[in-house]
């Protein structure tokens, strides 16, 4: 496990991973879940559904040319941000990333960056595969920089954790990233007032960064709660339940394979 973030070989990720590429010069990253076969199931901006959407960090990911080596590469249903690309196109000039489960508190605060790892427990690849393929013919709903995004979709895949109050920011750590760093500048700030040694000031700054990037995982945070993905739309109020009975997840025929 890398201080920063964990690269490995293209021959090492595993069906059910949840990996992501550095964009920009590692100013942020897009996430995804390996679905197997050199496949990516991840989550975009819809343009269909807004065609004068704001920019995002993954508004140029999904390119309307076509892949010279998988003829369903950049599939995706209509009006939905989920779609499935190839390793090589959603990698594009990018190395791959392994997001990481399980880790401890200490290993998780030690993290510079957010977005790179959870203290939360994945579950089994074939729930991860299966809930990716699910979404990729049902949606993720609307694509929400902050409030839902590439790594809230890919931490849902691999977890099936949603947050109960869907108002402000989502499960991604990277989102938190954002708005914690400002946030702890700004909480910092008075005691330049008290502690005269900028190191001083910096290391209490670093502290509180850390604290709250930690206090937003969903490995400890209490707000969420384990939705099949079949209840999906029903529980976010994307459309309405269908009447059938739905197999849970668990069951046989909620397998995927690829």
């Amino acid at each position: 496990m890398g201080l920063l973030s964990h690269k490995v070989e293209r021959e090492e990720i595993k069906s059910g991973d949840h990996i992501y590429t550095w964009r920009a010069v590692f100013t942020y990253s897009h996430h995804g879940i390996f679905v197997g076969g050199s496949k990516v199931v991840h989550f975009t901006p819809d343009r269909d559904r807004n065609q004068n959407a704001e920019a995002s960090d993954d508004s140029d990911l999904v390119k309307e040319t076509s892949c010279p080596t998988f003829p369903d590469c950049g599939f995706r249903q209509p009006k939905s941000g989920v779609v499935l690309t190839c390793l090589d196109c959603f990698l594009g000039n990018g190395s791959p990333y392994l997001f990481e489960y399980g880790v401890t508190p200490s290993a998780f605060i030690a993290k510079v960056r957010g977005g790179t790892c959870t203290t939360a427990q994945p579950d089994p690849p074939e729930y991860v595969i299966h809930r990716a393929m699910y979404l990729l013919q049902n949606g993720f709903g609307n694509y929400n920089v902050f409030e839902n995004n590439c790594e809230d979709f890919a931490l849902y895949c691999k977890t099936g954790l949603l947050l109960i109050d869907k108002v402000g920011v989502g499960r991604s750590g990277q989102a938190s990233s954002v708005i914690g760093a400002p946030l702890a500048a700004l909480l910092s700030s008075p005691l330049k007032l008290l502690m005269p040694s900028p190191v001083g000031v910096a290391t209490v700054t670093a502290g509180m960064y850390c604290m709250s990037r930690y206090a937003t995982d969903i490995g400890v945070r209490t707000d969420v709660i384990k939705v099949a993905v079949e209840d999906l739309a029903v529980n976010l109020g994307w459309n309405e339940a269908e009447e059938e009975e739905i197999p849970d997840e668990g069951s046989s025929t909620a397998l995927i394979t690829l």
